[in-house]
C-alpha cells in the first residue's frame, strides 16, 4: 500500500496517496504558478492515489473533496505557510553520515529535555547544533525535543500540534530536523522525539472532513479522542504507526517519548501501544538500530512496560512523576495539588525501591485508590527528573527549581536524579540553574479560541490550588521570557552547579554499582529523625552507598559501614561546589560503624573497593582517617 502523503519520486513524478472516505471524489489542487487539479483514483477502503508528473519539491497543494472544499494534506510533510496553507512536497534526499550509528541501549540515557523555540534566541534546530557540543562535555547521552508537529504560528508547546507528519517550519522544516539528528549522532547523542497521539491541537485540525479520525464516543481535556477502537479504526492506527515509522526510518530518530498514554481510550483486543510496540520493534530488527518507546504515564501502572509475553504492552520505559513529586515534596515543603499526597522521606524510599509510591494505596488529591506494585519492572524502565516542562510550566510563575530552593537544595536534588537507579532526565537550563521561567505560550489565531485558553487553563491552575494569575500565554513577551540565558552558565553558583552536575554524570558513568544497577542489588533506609536517604549500591566491583540530607541543619548519622578503607567520591558540601563546608575528608576508615557528619542539604557519596583489606579492625591510617575526618 502506498504510504500516506505525497512522496517525491524524481524526474518531476510524486505520489499522493490520502485516506478520504468520507469524500466520493480527491483532487489534488497545486496552487502558484503552473496551477493545476488532478483527480487522485478511489481504491479500497477510502483510500484516493495517484502519481502526477510535471512536480518538483516545494510544489504547494491542497487536497479538494468533492470539487468544493480544500484543505491541507493530513499527513503533510511541511506546511510552508502555517496550519491553514497549503501542504508542499519535499525532497526527502539527505547525506546522513551516521552509517555506523546503531543507537544506545536505554541503560545508557542520560536525557536533556529542550524545547527547541527557547533552546536559543534563533529558536531554530539549526541553533540548537552549536550547542550540542557542550552537552556532550556536560555528560549528557541523548537529547528529547519537546514535540515539533506543525502547531498555529510560532510559539507553542508542541501539545497544540493538528499535522502530525509536518515539522514545525518556523524551526527549520524536515530539512533542519535532519541537520540536527545528524549532528546529534556525531556526537554521539541520541535523539528522543515527543510525539503526542492521544489527541490533535484545535486550529488547523481538518482530519475529521476526511475520515472517521476521531471518536463519537470519547473525549480528552483537550478535545475529541482518536478513533482507536471504533468503526475503521483500523486505518486510523495504521496513520498513527505509519507516523511513528516516519520519524524511526526517515529521520534516523532513536526514541520515541509518547505524551499522556493514559488518555488514549481503547477498548480494543490488541490495543493500539501493543500494535505499535511490535511495529517499531521488527522495524528496529529491520534497519539494525536501537529504537525505544518511553511512556508518559499518569496511573502509576506496569502493563505499559511489562513484556508482551506476560500480557504487557511491551513499551520500553516510562516516566515517574511519583519520583519527582516526592522529590519535590522535600525539598519545597509544597503541598499544594497533586503534591499533597508527597513530602515525606519514606515516600522518596518506596520510589527509590520501585520507581514509583502509590502501588494501589488511598491517594488523596485523586480521592481513590492509585496505582500498583511495579516489582516486576526493572530500574532502567523509569525515567526520573527533579524538572521538566510539565512541572515548571503548569505553575502560575513558570518557576524552576532554582527559583523556589537554595543552590544547596539544587545540588541535593542534582544527586537524587542523577545517582539514582534509574534513567535521568534534565530539564533545560537545569544544569547551570537558569533562571529564566517557563511559561506556557501559544501564538493561535482565532480570538474566541485565545479566550478558552484563557479560561482553560485558569481552571487548570486552580485545580492545582495556585494562587495569582498567569502571563497572558498569547502574548509573544510571555515566550520571550522563556527563552534560556545561557550566560548564566559561567557566573559564579550557575558555574559551580554547572561543574557538578558534570561530575556527578561522571561517576554515574564510572560507577557501574549505579550505572547497571538492578532493583534486587539496591537497599534504601529513611533515617526519619535525622531526615536523611541511605541508598546502597550492591556490585562485583565495591560497594557504593549514597547518603541524601533533607535536613534544615547540620545532622549526625549513625550508620553500618563494611570495615576497611571508603573514597569518599561526592561531597556537595565542599567549598568546591559552593558548599557550606565538610568535615569529612577524602577518606573514610570505618570499623564496622562510623557517624557521618552530613551539612544541611547535602549529598555524600561512598565508594569502597572489594580489592581492599577487609578486616573487623581497621589499619592505624584508617583509624587517624576515622578521626580526622568523623569529628
Amino acid at each position: 500500500m502506498t504510504a500516506l502523503g505525497s512522496h517525491y519520486l524524481g524526474r518531476g513524478r510524486c505520489s499522493f496517496s490520502v485516506w478520504a472516505p468520507r469524500a466520493r471524489q480527491v483532487e489534488v489542487h497545486l496552487v502558484g504558478r503552473g496551477e493545476r487539479f488532478a483527480k487522485l483514483r478511489g481504491a479500497k477502503d477510502g483510500y484516493h492515489a495517484a502519481i502526477l508528473n510535471g512536480i518538483k519539491p516545494g510544489a504547494r497543494y491542497f487536497y479538494r473533496l468533492d470539487g468544493r472544499r480544500e484543505f491541507p494534506d493530513p499527513a503533510s510533510r511541511l506546511q510552508p505557510a502555517g496550519v491553514h496553507g497549503p501542504s508542499a512536497v519535499i525532497d526527502p534526499n539527505f547525506t546522513w553520515d551516521d552509517q555506523g550509528w546503531t543507537g544506545l541501549p536505554l541503560r545508557d540515557y542520560i536525557i536533556y529535555e529542550l524545547h527547541a523555540g527557547t533552546f536559543t534566541r534563533r529558536g531554530t534546530f539549526d541553533a540548537i547544533v552549536p550547542r550540542l557540543a557542550e552537552l556532550k562535555r556536560l555528560g549528557i547521552t541523548a537529547i528529547e525535543l519537546m514535540p515539533i508537529a506543525q502547531f498555529p504560528g510560532e510559539r507553542n508547546w508542541g501539545y497544540d500540534g493538528v499535522c502530525p507528519f509536518a515539522v514545525q517550519n518556523s524551526y527549520g522544516g524536515p530539512a533542519g530536523l535532519k541537520r540536527l539528528v545528524n549532528a546529534c549522532h556525531r556526537h554521539g547523542l541520541a535523539v528522543v522525539l515527543d510525539v503526542v497521539y492521544n489527541h490533535l491541537g484545535p486550529e488547523g485540525n481538518y482530519l475529521g472532513q476526511f475520515a472517521p479520525y476521531f471518536s463519537d464516543r470519547y473525549r480528552t481535556p483537550w478535545g475529541p479522542a482518536p478513533n482507536f477502537d471504533g468503526p475503521q479504526s483500523q486505518e486510523v492506527r495504521r496513520y498513527f504507526q505509519e507516523n511513528a515509522l516516519y520519524w524511526q526510518t526517515e529521520f534516523h530518530i532513536d526514541a520515541l517519548r509518547l505524551d499522556a498514554v493514559h488518555m488514549v481510550r481503547d477498548s480494543s483486543a490488541t490495543p493500539f501501544w501493543k500494535e505499535l510496540a511490535a511495529v517499531a520493534q521488527r522495524q528496529a530488527e529491520r534497519l539494525a538500530r536501537k529504537f525505544h518507546l518511553i511512556a508518559e504515564s499518569d496511573l502509576s501502572s506496569v502493563r505499559f512496560v511489562q513484556p508482551q509475553s506476560r500480557g504487557g504492552y511491551g513499551l520500553d520505559a516510562q516516566w515517574s512523576d511519583d519520583f519527582h513529586h516526592a522529590l519535590h515534596g522535600l525539598l519545597t515543603g509544597e503541598r499544594t495539588g497533586y503534591y499533597a499526597d508527597y513530602g515525606g522521606l519514606s515516600q522518596l524510599a518506596k520510589a527509590y525501591r520501585e520507581g514509583c509510591v502509590f502501588m494501589g494505596q488511598y491517594s488523596r488529591y485523586r480521592r481513590r485508590r492509585h496505582g500498583q506494585s511495579p516489582r516486576a519492572i526493572g530500574a532502567k524502565q523509569f525515567v526520573v527528573f527533579a524538572q521538566n516542562h510539565d512541572q515548571v510550566g503548569n505553575r502560575v510563575g513558570g518557576e524552576r527549581l532554582g527559583h523556589l530552593v537554595s543552590l544547596e537544595s539544587q545540588k541535593l536534588a542534582a544527586a537524587a536524579v542523577l545517582l539514582s537507579p534509574f534513567i535521568p532526565m534534565l530539564f533545560m537550563g537545569e544544569e547551570y540553574g537558569e533562571l529564566a521561567p517557563f511559561y506556557f505560550f501559544i501564538s493561535h489565531s482565532d480570538p474566541n479560541l485565545i479566550d478558552a485558553v484563557h479560561q482553560g487553563r485558569r481552571r487548570e491552575l486552580t485545580a492545582l490550588q495556585w494562587r495569582g494569575e498567569a502571563p497572558d500565554p498569547q502574548d509573544s513577551g510571555t515566550f520571550q521570557r522563556c527563552r534560556l540565558r545561557w550566560a548564566l552558565r559561567k557566573q559564579g553558583g550557575h558555574r559551580a552547579l554547572r561543574e557538578f552536575y558534570a561530575e556527578l554524570i561522571r561517576l554515574r558513568k564510572e560507577l557501574s554499582a549505579i550505572r547497571d544497577a538492578k532493583k534486587n542489588r539496591v537497599r534504601v533506609r529513611a533515617y526519619r529523625a535525622e531526615n536523611v536517604l541511605n541508598v546502597r549500591y550492591g556490585s562485583d566491583a565495591g560497594e557504593v552507598v549514597l547518603f541524601l540530607c533533607f535536613a534544615a541543619r547540620r545532622v549526625t548519622v549513625r550508620t553500618s559501614l563494611a570495615p576497611g578503607r571508603w573514597k569518599v567520591e561526592m561531597n556537595s558540601a565542599l567549598k568546591r561546589w559552593k558548599g557550606t563546608g565538610s568535615s569529612i575528608g577524602g577518606e573514610i576508615g570505618s570499623p564496622g560503624t562510623v557517624a557521618l557528619p552530613l551539612a544541611a542539604k547535602s549529598a555524600l557519596l561512598l565508594r569502597r573497593n572489594n580489592s581492599v583489606r577487609t578486616t573487623n579492625e581497621p589499619s592505624a591510617a584508617d583509624a587517624a582517617t576515622q578521626i580526622v575526618t568523623l569529628v
